[in-house]
């Protein structure tokens, strides 16, 4: 025998065995997984079903995944559908996105809106560039807004130090502000220049002192940072009405424990409100105290759900002179959000920005006080129809999470709370960053916002409004639950 012939038989022989060892561990393997799944009680299915009935549950856990990919319709799935998610990605690549053939979304459906386009469109000669708007004037430091779409909260820890370098380095090239987080100023948030919104959540992370209350001694330090021009305090958000930040304990790592002033590596929990605001008077002494101390705008941000106390709030700041008023107030919507929450809170408290932003705005200008409060509203505005339609309702500015995170890369995975996120955005296992290089990611941030601007520009013009701001009520309807549309100054007042 050769030596070639020999060398084959010997190879022949190895692999064979290799073989027979991997069916040998196989079955080995199954056998056990057999005895374990019948001598469990936790679960039925794996008892009576030894074995198979594991699959049960990996075909659930895949479900989501496959539904997204092969089984959903690009106008069906949630809590963003395909068309969505498309439009973002193309905008962020920079890519033509415009479709042929008719529209693939359903217009009867209710809730879609309708933008009333004129005979007589603005031409591109004839608009306006979008004016900046100044929160804060009675402040020491107003600031002047350049953009009407910006990044909203979203902390270092819930998101990964690259993603927050990418969001910083393309919010500066865009012009437009970042939102903190409940979490606190790293200096990943400084490192790209960009316009910066503190965020002081119930925990008051980053301007605590060591009992946990608000250190004006802090404050101070925050605000001597000029990309720092404005502070929200955060009542409640959409994700979990009622209940404080959850970062789990997994993401809680030495920086963000240091910048949160926690324990490293246990789960960062906070209150489900702010100990020392317990009344409409309460609310109107922190912003105040916060203003004062920092020269800068103070605001705050809350899901609208009892409505009753609002015209106390409106007739408390009369009282004490509109230039004690909140310079601004963010409106979150009841849609959820990025971070963990328990579902009973994510599904069916407060409610949505499209019952609670017109009832908003109306009670402020029915107080005298819409043009001195700016009105800042987020909830699952990605695409320039939903910015726009806010617009037309009486907002001042949107804010998005959710829409910068898919230019950033997001698949909607649902893996926000896992330190598992497979872009690395929500994640801080290194192997799984190592693919959201900031650089890259910044570009995509800014030109998702342009395209969107953009969009919502050319939207104001087929109206006849020069420009987004200039978009009112009458400008759009919205379809009700018999498939028939109504302009939306009818549906309510055109106070916006």
């Amino acid at each position: 025998m050769d030596a070639v012939t020999s060398f084959a038989v010997n190879f022949i022989a190895v692999v064979g065995v290799i073989f027979l060892l991997v069916i040998a561990g196989l079955l080995t393997t199954a056998a056990v997984l057999y005895y374990q799944d019948k001598q469990q009680t936790a679960q039925t299915i794996r008892r009576n079903y030894p074995l198979i009935g594991r699959f049960r549950y990996l075909f659930e856990h895949l479900g989501e995944f496959f539904r997204q990919y092969f089984f959903a319709m690009d106008r069906e799935e949630l809590p963003f559908n395909r068309a969505q998610r498309s439009w973002v990605y193309r905008a962020a690549k920079g890519v033509d996105n415009t479709i042929a053939f008719g529209s693939t979304k359903d217009l009867r459906k209710p809730g879609t809106y309708y933008f009333l386009n004129c005979p007589f469109p603005t031409l591109e000669e004839d608009a306006a560039p979008t004016q900046t708007m100044v929160i804060g004037p009675f402040c020491e430091q107003p600031y002047e807004a350049a953009s009407f779409f910006n990044i909203s909260g979203m902390s270092y820890g819930a998101l990964s130090k690259p993603a927050v370098q990418a969001l910083s380095r393309g919010a500066a090239k865009a012009g437009c502000w970042m939102n903190t987080g409940e979490g606190g100023l790293s200096p990943f948030h400084l490192e790209g220049g960009c316009d910066l919104v503190y965020q002081i959540g119930t925990a008051k992370y980053g301007v605590r002192d060591a009992e946990g209350q608000l250190s004006d001694e802090k404050l101070k330090e925050k605000a001597s940072i000029g990309q720092v021009k404005m502070f929200e305090i955060k009542l409640s958000q959409g994700a979990k009405p009622g209940k404080g930040g959850i970062l789990p304990a997994e993401k809680v790592n030495r920086d963000i424990a240091e910048i949160r002033g926690i324990p490293e590596g246990k789960a960062s929990i906070s209150p489900n409100r702010h100990p020392d605001i317990g009344s409409v008077a309460d609310l109107l002494d922190m912003v105040e105290r916060v203003r004062r101390v920092t020269g800068k705008p103070c605001g705050f941000k809350l899901v609208l759900g009892t409505t009753a106390w609002i015209d106390e709030f409106c007739q408390t700041v009369i009282e004490r002179g509109i230039e004690r008023a909140p310079d601004f107030i963010t409106l979150d919507s009841a849609d959820g959000g990025t971070g963990a929450a328990p579902m009973p809170l994510m599904d069916n408290v407060g409610l949505p920005l499209r019952e609670s932003l017109p009832l908003l705005v109306d009670k402020l200008a029915q107080h005298g006080l819409r043009s001195r409060v700016r009105l800042v509203v987020s909830g699952k505005m990605i695409n320039p129809t939903d910015v726009a339609a806010a617009i037309c309702l009486g907002a001042d500015f949107v804010v998005s999470a959710r829409g910068f995170m898919f230019s950033l890369g997001c698949i909607q995975a649902l893996q926000c709370n896992k330190n598992t996120c497979p872009t690395g955005i929500t994640t801080h296992d290194p192997e799984l960053q190592q693919g959201l290089v900031p650089d890259d990611k910044a570009e995509r941030v800014y030109k998702y916002h342009n395209k969107l601007v953009h969009e919502v520009e050319m939207i104001a013009h087929s109206c006849g409004a020069p420009e987004p701001r200039q978009l009112k009520r009458h400008h759009a309807a919205v379809v009700l639950g018999d498939g028939q549309s109504v302009p939306l100054n009818i549906l309510y007042s055109d106070a916006s």
